[in-house]
């Protein structure tokens, strides 16, 4: 009996990637036809505004292994993540990027080591970051180090969205129903074995990255709340830290008093001191704050995505 291999790509705005992405799949499937494993493609749209939707229906009419999801707004990827996942049927599930900067030949390799050497997944990351901002680079790699640090969640650097994976694992991942979604953390939360593959950076075939220095940046903070609690801690101990400083204040204060008399001066660095202290109070309340808007973001219970068309 022949096997199906779910090939999910989220796509925004990529009406000129998703002809190339298609043939490049197109040339693994010939391949894979060879093992009798079939490769369908799943696109997600989330809510673009260029012709991907017109696109994707256009290879759809010429070809029944092509489906797609059409979302009735812009969700971000970690929506098109998920709604791909519950929406695909095949034996084995993937997750690829439409701008080939995921290599679809890596994909044989893949299948084979789940199903020869029993891993539960196989995940790619990438050893370099070139043809990227240098500032751009730097950040990224400082995220891992950190989010490594404060969490027990283990990402690993460089990770990409392209990870070949079974029902089971796949299952796992959409057992986790959560709005506010990082799905780099959720892979290493739900455990199983995985494999990790690692290449060059690939340039986009075509088009322009979607990820801004600034969506990159929210999006990491996404990351340290959804599997961190160590910004709450940090601003428990800074103002145990401020207290202990206060104290110490108090006494230098009281001796300086008892022994010298009390001379009026300094209000200049008396005004810094308040200003200082209440800039860390108001930190600590935002960062108190991001966790109750995402705690009260989940009690909506709001959908992940809403679905406007699909086939």
């Amino acid at each position: 009996m022949s096997e199906t291999i779910s090939i999910i790509v989220p796509s925004y705005n990529e009406e000129k990637s998703i002809p190339f992405f298609y043939e490049a799949i197109c040339e693994e499937r010939e391949k894979f036809k060879k093992i009798d494993v079939e490769l369908e493609m799943i696109f997600v749209d989330d809510g673009s505004k260029d012709r991907t939707l017109e696109v994707v229906k256009e290879l759809r009419g010429r070809d029944e292994q092509v489906h797609y999801i059409s979302f009735s707004r812009n969700f971000g990827k970690e929506a098109g993540i998920y709604a791909g996942l519950e929406h695909a049927t095949g034996d084995y599930l993937v997750l690829m990027d439409a701008d080939l900067q995921d290599p679809p030949s890596y994909l044989m390799e893949m299948y084979q080591a789940i199903k020869e050497e029993g891993y539960d997944s196989v995940a790619t990351r990438r050893v370099d970051r070139k043809g990227e901002p240098v500032i751009r680079s730097f950040f990224a790699r400082q995220f891992y180090k950190l989010m490594n640090k404060i969490s027990n969640t283990e990402i690993v650097d460089g990770a990409r969205d392209y990870r070949l994976m079974t029902r089971q694992m796949a299952d796992a991942i959409l057992s986790m129903k959560e709005y506010n979604r990082f799905t780099k953390g959720i892979y290493g939360w739900v455990g199983f074995r995985t494999k990790w593959l690692e290449y060059q950076n690939v340039e986009r075939v075509a088009g322009e990255t979607k990820w801004s220095f600034w969506k990159l940046f929210k999006y990491s903070l996404e990351g340290i709340m959804a599997f961190s609690t160590a910004p709450l801690a940090l601003a428990s101990w800074a103002g145990v830290l401020m207290c202990v400083i206060a104290a110490i204040a108090i006494v230098f204060i009281v001796v300086r008093a008892l022994m010298f008399g009390d001379p009026t001066s300094g209000w200049p660095s008396l005004a810094c001191i308040i200003i200082f202290i209440g800039g860390l109070q108001l930190f600590c309340i935002g960062v108190l704050g991001q966790y109750l808007a995402k705690t009260y973001l989940e009690t909506k219970e709001r959908p992940i995505y809403i679905c406007k068309e699909k086939a």
